[in-house]
C-alpha cells in the first residue's frame, strides 16, 4: 500500500532535514533526538520504559520518547497515541474547536471620558483559541449585525461621572438639590451614548470596507471596535481611524446649535453644554498621534504610505504614543497644578492633586499598554506567514476501515509517520483517527481495535489545502473547529495530517519570536 503523499512518499513537515526541499522546516530543537519508531503495536519496546503521565498524573500510555517530542514539531512514531501528546492543558484529549485564531487585527477605538484610540491588537493577541461567543459584558444590542456590549467596568466610570458631575451641578444649579445626581446619571448615559456613536462610525467604515467586526464593548474610559482584519491600503487605514474623532466633531456641533434655542443657566443648556465640551475633548484626544489612539492610526497610515511598509508605520506610531503617555503622565498633573485646565491654582490641592496624578498615571498606563500591544500584534503579523501547512503537517499512513489499531501503529512506525487516515477499498479518505483516541486504547487492546471505532468522519471543512499559510490556514481552521485535519494536494492526493495542537504550538512560538 502507498503511503500518503502525492507522489506516493509519506511526507510531513515533521520530517528530517533531508526532507526540506519539499518545503519542511528544520527541527526546532536541535538538541532534541530524534525519537524511535516504537513497534509497541505488535510488542513491547526493547527497553522497558515507564508510561509517561499527563499534568495531573494519569497514565497516558506514550513512551517518554513520545512525550517529549510533544514539545515540538519534529518527528516521531505514531504509538502509541500518536505520540501520546496531552493537551497543553493537562487533558490527554483536547477539546473540539482547538483551531488557533488569527490575530484579531482589532481596531480599538478607546473613547469616552479619556478619549482613546483604534489600534490595532491595542488589547494585544488573544491566544490561539477563539470563542463562539464574544461576550464581554450586558449585550444592548446588535446594530449592524455587531454585537453591543456594556462592560461591569462601565458602571464604576459611569457612578464616577455622576458624582463628578453633580458636584459642578451643585454650584452652577444649587436649587436641584439632591436631584441633581439624576441629571448627572442622565449625562452620563448621553455621554456614553455619543461614545457608542463614535464606535459604530468605525464599524460602518470597516463594514464599507469588507472588514469583519466582532463586537463593540464600552468600558472602562471608552469605547472598543473589534476590528478583526487590519485595511488593506494606508488609504483605508486612514479614513478607518478619521471616522471615529469625525463623529464626535459632529456631534460637538450639533450640541451646540442645540444649545441657541435653550436658556443658559438651565438644566437642559447645562446638560448641552456639558455634552458638547465632553465630544471636544474626545475628538481631541483621540487625534493625538500615537498608538493606540485613532491619530496614532492615522499617523500609522501616513509613514505606511511614504515608506510602503506597514510595519514602519506600526513601529513610528506605537513610540510616539509612548512618548504620549510619559507626556500625559507628567503633564496633566502639572497642568491643572498650574491652572492652565481652568480652576485656581491656589484652590488645588490635597485630594484634588491625588485624583489628578492618579487620573494621569491610568491614562499613561492605557496609553502605553496599547501602544506596546499595537507593536507586538504588527510583529507577529511579520511571523504569521510562517505557519505553512505543508510545513506543520504530521506524516500519515492510509489504513482501511478494518485494520486493527496494533497493525496500524506498526506501519506507521515502519515509515516514521505520526497519523492514519482511514481510507476505503479505492484509497478516498474517509476519516481521521484521534490521536486522543489512541491513548485511551490499552495496548493489550489494541490487536482488538479497529480503526474505524477512533476515527472522526471527515467533514468538508477538515479537508485543508497544502498550500495554504498564515492567516489564510488559520482562517480556514477556525471555521471548522477540529482536533486533526487532512491536508490534500491541489491533485487531491493525500499529503498528511495536520495536528490543531501542533498550529497552537507554533502560533504561541511566533508570537514570542521578536522582529
Amino acid at each position: 500500500m502507498d503511503e500518503s503523499g502525492g507522489s506516493g512518499q509519506p511526507r510531513s513537515g515533521n520530517d528530517r532535514a533531508t526532507d526540506r526541499h519539499e518545503g519542511q522546516p528544520p527541527r526546532t530543537d536541535p538538541s532534541h533526538p530524534e525519537a524511535t519508531p516504537d513497534t509497541t503495536g505488535s510488542g513491547p519496546a526493547p527497553e522497558e520504559q515507564a508510561p509517561a503521565e499527563d499534568a495531573h498524573g494519569r497514565d497516558t500510555g506514550a513512551k517518554p520518547s513520545d512525550a517529549s517530542d510533544s514539545s515540538d514539531s519534529s518527528g516521531s512514531s505514531v504509538s502509541p497515541g500518536v505520540s501520546g501528546t496531552p493537551d497543553p492543558s493537562g487533558t490527554p484529549d483536547p477539546p473540539a474547536g482547538r483551531a488557533p485564531a488569527a490575530p484579531r487585527g482589532r481596531t480599538e477605538a478607546s473613547s469616552g471620558n479619556t478619549g482613546g484610540g483604534a489600534g490595532t491588537g491595542a488589547g494585544g493577541p488573544r491566544g490561539p483559541r477563539r470563542p463562539k461567543d464574544p461576550g464581554g459584558g450586558l449585550l444592548m444590542g446588535r446594530p449592524f449585525g455587531v454585537p453591543v456590549y456594556v462592560a461591569p467596568s462601565w458602571f464604576l466610570v459611569a457612578a464616577l461621572i455622576t458624582w463628578v458631575f453633580g458636584g459642578q451641578l451643585d454650584r452652577v444649579l444649587p436649587e436641584l438639590g439632591a436631584a441633581r445626581y439624576l441629571v448627572s446619571l442622565f449625562f452620563a448615559v448621553a455621554f456614553y451614548a455619543s461614545v457608542l456613536v463614535h464606535e459604530l462610525a468605525h464599524t460602518v467604515a470597516a463594514l464599507r470596507f469588507k472588514l469583519p467586526v466582532r463586537r463593540i464593548q464600552l468600558q472602562f474610559f471608552g469605547g472598543v471596535s473589534e476590528i478583526e482584519k487590519e485595511a488593506e491600503t494606508p488609504g483605508r487605514e486612514f479614513v478607518l481611524a478619521f471616522v471615529g474623532p469625525l463623529l464626535s466633531l459632529v456631534l460637538a456641533g450639533v450640541f451646540y446649535l442645540a444649545m441657541s434655542p435653550v436658556e443658559p443657566g438651565t438644566v437642559p443648556g447645562v446638560l448641552l453644554a456639558g455634552l458638547m465640551i465632553s465630544n471636544l475633548i474626545v475628538a481631541a484626544f483621540n487625534l493625538l498621534p500615537g498608538l493606540p489612539l485613532d491619530g496614532g492610526r492615522m499617523l500609522r497610515a501616513v509613514v505606511w504610505k511614504i515608506t510602503g511598509t506597514p510595519m514602519s508605520g506600526t513601529v513610528a506610531a506605537a513610540w510616539v504614543g509612548r512618548a504620549l503617555a510619559i507626556a500625559v503622565l507628567i503633564g496633566l498633573p502639572l497642568l491643572t497644578q498650574t491652572g492652565a485646565l481652568g480652576g485656581d491654582p491656589e484652590d488645588i490641592g490635597g485630594m484634588d492633586t491625588v485624583t489628578d496624578a492618579l487620573l494621569a498615571a491610568i491614562l499613561a498606563a492605557i496609553i502605553w499598554t496599547g501602544a506596546g500591544n499595537s507593536l507586538r500584534m504588527a510583529r507577529l503579523r511579520e511571523h504569521l506567514p510562517e505557519l505553512r501547512a505543508r510545513a506543520l503537517t504530521r506524516r500519515a499512513v492510509p489504513v482501511e476501515t478494518d485494520t486493527p489499531l496494533s497493525e496500524a501503529l506498526r506501519r506507521a512506525n515502519e515509515v516514521g509517520a505520526r497519523a492514519l487516515v482511514v481510507v476505503d477499498a479505492e484509497g478516498e479518505p474517509l476519516s481521521l483517527v484521534r490521536e486522543a483516541a489512541i491513548v485511551g486504547v490499552p495496548e493489550h487492546r489494541r490487536p482488538w481495535v479497529a480503526v474505524s471505532g477512533l476515527a472522526q468522519d471527515l467533514t468538508e471543512g477538515m479537508r485543508v489545502s497544502a498550500e495554504l499559510s498564515g492567516e489564510e490556514l488559520l482562517d480556514v481552521l477556525r471555521a471548522t473547529p477540529a482536533t486533526e485535519y487532512l491536508v490534500v494536494e491541489d491533485t487531491g492526493a493525500i499529503y498528511g495530517v495536520l495536528s490543531a495542537a501542533d498550529v497552537e504550538r507554533a502560533f504561541v512560538r511566533a508570537m514570542a519570536r521578536p522582529s
